[in-house]
């Protein structure tokens, strides 16, 4: 898969914020992200729908990706640019079915992975990406899976030739490690959104997936 693949994938999730999900992604927008998940175990349908089709009629006109976690329905319905899904949740092909490509909308299908084995099993899927994690502690999941660490992240590279995002306690200062481990992206919650200025740290990390690239991570 030759998919060019943001370096960041920020990621929204309403029980950590101060501010509105909308002035969030104007900012993160702003800075230059292209990628945007919406996340919210505790919102209704309803509600989670409607936050989802004002993010996406937000940040659609900005070339700004959105993808909704676990609802490939409330993907479709709300116009965003994709669907997440974990690995409880509907099959990749599944979810694809349900939201996948109407009225010209190229959606993307992402799935979460934990292991070597459920990251093989995702690559014959037909997800545009995959991520794994948690790379590190991380304090965004009530049951968090256990740590993988970098070494097991350079493991899951040679495994798939899919975009590989890079999930779980990452931390500007950590970045560039992971980067370098074989992550095309890094999926930042708390670093990114629970800071004074989401949109500056938003420019360090992309600041930081420049830099490595050109040393040739």
């Amino acid at each position: 898969m030759n998919l060019v693949f943001p370096r960041l994938y920020a990621i929204i999730d309403p029980d950590l914020l101060t501010i509105s999900e909308l002035e969030l992604a104007e900012a993160l927008a702003g800075s230059g992200v292209e990628l945007v998940q919406y996340r919210n175990k505790t919102a209704s349908s309803r509600q989670f729908f409607e936050i989802s089709r004002q993010l996406a009629s937000l940040l659609d006109p900005r070339g700004v990706r959105l993808i909704v976690n676990d609802r490939p329905d409330i993907a479709m319905l709300a116009g965003a640019g994709g669907v997440h899904v974990g690995q409880d949740d509907l099959s990749v092909e599944d979810a694809r079915a349900v939201c996948g490509g109407s009225e010209g909308k190229d959606r993307w299908v992402g799935i979460s992975t934990h292991t070597l084995e459920q990251l093989a099993a995702a690559d014959r899927t037909s997800a545009d990406y995959i991520a794994f994690g948690p790379i590190f502690q991380t304090a965004t999941k009530k049951n968090p899976d256990p740590v993988v660490g970098t070494e097991l992240l350079r493991k899951a590279r040679r495994l798939t030739k899919k975009p590989l995002v890079a999930i779980g306690g990452i931390t500007l200062d950590r970045a560039a490690e992971v980067y370098r481990a074989g992550a095309d992206s890094l999926a930042v919650i708390r670093d990114l959104i629970c800071v004074a200025d989401p949109g500056n740290r938003a420019r360090e990390y992309l600041d930081v997936a420049a830099s490595t690239a050109a040393r040739g991570a």
